[in-house]
């Protein structure tokens, strides 16, 4: 716990090994802690990474499960400036974002000479925060030229409730754009320019 706030106090701390942070939510008020960056970093480089569930030890009293709420890097080395941690009940559902993991090769793109395209990285999902997914996981390998893969088709049976809508498309297959081949000159061939249609002081007079 530090008592001391303000610029003087975080230059202090971070020269000390510490970073400045905050943990706050719940019945309790926020409470201004200092943490040792490098624990939080491999938190935060974890495979659940900013919804990892946190045991936080203030002064050696009983843990808290906390989550990462936010954090603060240095813009030009990247190294751990400031955290925000919330308190969370383990029986109280709360949103958290998720990341798409795609695995696998389609057969379109491996067979049909196709193009996966991820179109969307994260969801929104509802859930207890014991059942937090580290990722969810789309296998694209039985994907064929055209086909795509949808949200309702991995949110099934899960102990989490997506946010967005279940017709809302992950990854699709397409056929590469085609390219234009040269002209026996070696020119591209042009492209017809649209008919424009200049309006002058006749067609006012029309």
């Amino acid at each position: 716990k530090r008592e001391s706030r303000g610029k003087n106090e975080a230059r202090r701390l971070r020269v000390s090994g510490q970073i400045p942070a905050v943990v706050y939510g719940g019945e309790q008020g926020a409470v201004a802690i200092a943490v040792d960056p490098k624990a939080l970093s491999r938190i935060l480089h974890s495979e659940s990474g900013v919804n990892t569930l946190v045991d936080l030890k203030v002064d050696g009293g009983a843990p808290t499960k906390v989550l990462v709420k936010d954090f603060l890097l240095q813009p030009v080395n990247q190294s751990l400036m400031h955290a925000d941690f919330y308190r969370i009940a383990m029986d109280k559902v709360l949103t958290v974002t998720v990341r798409i993991e795609v695995e696998g090769e389609p057969k379109g793109v491996k067979v049909q000479g196709g193009i996966l395209e991820i179109l969307t990285r994260e969801i929104e999902v509802e859930c207890l925060p014991a059942d937090i997914p580290e990722s969810i996981v789309v296998n694209v390998s039985d994907l064929t030229l055209g086909q795509s893969i949808r949200l309702r088709e991995v949110s099934e049976g899960q102990k989490w409730t997506a946010l967005a809508e279940a017709d809302l498309m992950l990854v699709h297959v397409v056929a590469p754009k085609a390219v234009a081949e040269p002209t026996a000159d070696g020119a591209l061939p042009s492209t017809a320019e649209p008919e424009v249609i200049k309006k002058g002081k006749a067609d006012k007079e029309e």
